[in-house]
C-alpha cells in the first residue's frame, strides 16, 4: 500500500527488458549492427513516450530518474537565461527535488518565490499571475502532490505562464501514468516523470523539452541524447520505461477507476471506524490511488511500525525514518499543526492492489490506533 513510493515491474515490462541486458546489448553510439539495432529501439521508445503526453519524439530525453529531470529542468532553464532575469516561481509542497534544486539556486543569486496553498493543498492560479515579475524565468508547479495526492489546475497555470513569455515546468512524476497529461493542451513546456512510479525499472526518467526553450545542459561529456545529456544510454531502462508508460496509458481509465474505488472506500471506512481522523488533501481532485488520513494523539511512524508487523507496506507524514524529527512540510503548508501532521499516514494503492487488501487495511488500522491512543496521555477517550 505504498505504490507511491515505488512500485513492482510488470511482468511484460521485465520480459520485454531483458533481451538488452544480454544479447542486444549493444552500444547505441556504434556503428555496427547491434548498435544500429540498439539506436532504432532508443528512438521507437522515444516516440512511445512522445505519444503517451502529447509531444513530438526529438523532444523527449531520457534522464536517471526524477530527480535529475527536476534538478535539468530548474538549473537548465535557470541559468540559460540568467541574462534575462533570475526570478523562479514554485510552490510551497513541491518534492525535495524541486525545494532543494530551488534553494541551491537561491544561494547562486536566484531568488525563489515559493507560493503557499490552501487548507487542501490547491494552489490558486491567481497567485502565480500576482507573483510573476519582469524578471520571472521559470514557474515550475507540480501537476499532483506526491503525499497528499491533490491535483493542481496546470493547465490554467500554464497558460498564464506563456501570456508572459516564461516557460513553464512541471514535476509529473506521481501523475505521469495515473491521470491524463497533454503538453500541448496544458501549454507546458518542460515536464518531468519517473518509470519506477507507474511500474516501470527504477533509476529511469524523462524530461520533455518543448521545442524552442532555451536551457543549458546539465551533463557534459559525450554527445548522447542529441547532445543535451552526456552518458551512455540505458538501454534495458529506456525499453522498460516507454513499455510500461505504454500499458500505463493504454490502461489508464480502466485501472484509475478501479483504483479510485478502492481508495473511496478506504477513505470513506478509515473515517468512519476511527475516531479523531481527518483526509488530508483534497477530496475529489486527487490522485486516483493516493490516501492520506490523519490521527489525533497518535505517531505515524507508530502507527507504521505496527502495520508493517501485520505485513502491510505504507508511509507516514513524518520525516523521522529520515533522520529528521520534523513533520511533513507538506502537512505544514496545508495548516495542519506539528502534532496533528506527525500523526499521518499515507497508503497509496496501485496496479495489483485488491478489494481484499482494503479490508485488511480496515482490519488493521482501527486496532492499532487504538492501541497506540491507550498509551497517550492526550487521548480523551483514555478515561473510558
Amino acid at each position: 500500500m505504498d505504490n507511491a513510493a515505488t512500485t513492482p515491474v510488470r511482468e511484460e515490462v521485465a520480459e520485454a527488458m531483458r533481451p538488452y541486458f544480454s544479447s542486444r546489448f549493444g552500444n547505441p553510439s556504434s556503428i555496427y549492427r547491434i548498435a544500429c539495432e540498439s539506436r532504432d529501439v532508443i528512438e521507437s521508445s522515444r516516440e512511445t513516450v512522445a505519444k503517451a503526453i502529447g509531444a513530438d519524439a526529438d523532444e523527449i530525453f531520457f534522464t536517471s530518474g526524477g530527480t535529475e529531470s527536476d534538478n535539468w529542468a530548474l538549473q537548465g532553464v535557470a541559468r540559460a537565461n540568467a541574462k534575462k532575469g533570475s526570478h523562479i516561481i514554485t510552490s510551497a509542497i513541491e518534492h525535495h527535488a524541486i525545494l532543494h534544486t530551488a534553494r541551491y539556486l537561491e544561494k547562486q543569486g536566484f531568488p525563489v518565490t515559493y507560493l503557499p496553498v490552501d487548507n487542501e493543498g490547491r494552489l490558486d492560479p491567481g497567485a502565480v499571475e500576482d507573483a510573476v515579475t519582469d524578471t520571472t524565468t521559470l514557474i515550475s508547479i507540480m501537476t499532483a502532490n506526491n503525499e497528499i495526492g491533490t491535483i493542481q489546475q496546470v493547465q490554467k497555470i500554464g497558460s498564464i505562464a506563456h501570456d508572459h513569455g516564461i516557460p513553464f515546468h512541471t514535476d509529473a512524476v506521481q501523475a505521469a501514468g495515473h491521470i491524463p497529461l497533454s503538453v500541448h493542451d496544458d501549454a507546458i513546456d518542460l515536464l518531468s516523470l519517473s518509470a519506477h512510479k507507474f511500474n516501470g525499472p527504477k533509476g529511469m526518467g524523462v524530461l520533455y523539452i518543448r521545442t524552442g526553450t532555451k536551457i543549458d545542459n546539465l551533463l557534459f561529456g559525450g554527445g548522447q541524447e542529441k547532445k543535451r545529456r552526456a552518458g551512455t544510454e540505458n538501454l534495458p531502462g529506456i525499453v522498460g520505461l516507454a513499455t510500461a508508460l505504454d500499458i500505463a496509458v493504454r490502461d489508464q481509465e480502466k485501472e484509475s477507476g478501479e483504483i479510485r474505488k478502492l481508495r473511496d472506500r478506504l477513505i470513506a471506512g478509515l473515517l468512519e471506524t476511527v475516531p479523531y481522523s481527518r483526509l488530508n488533501g483534497h477530496p475529489t481532485e486527487r490522485l486516483p490511488g493516493n490516501v492520506n488520513i490523519s490521527f489525533e494523539f497518535v505517531e505515524g511512524e507508530s502507527i507504521l511500525l505496527l502495520l508493517d508487523q501485520e505485513g502491510i507496506c505504507a508511509s507516514t507524514g513524518s520525516a523521522c525514518s529520515s533522520g529528521s524529527h520534523d513533520p511533513s512540510h507538506v502537512l505544514l503548508a496545508i495548516g495542519l499543526p506539528h502534532a496533528l501532521a506527525h500523526g499521518s499516514l499515507r497508503l497509496t494503492l496501485g496496479h495489483g492492489n485488491t478489494e481484499k487488501d482494503v479490508d485488511t487495511v480496515l482490519e488493521a488500522v482501527p486496532g492499532i490506533v487504538e492501541k497506540l491512543r491507550d498509551i497517550s496521555p492526550l487521548y480523551p477517550g483514555k478515561e473510558k
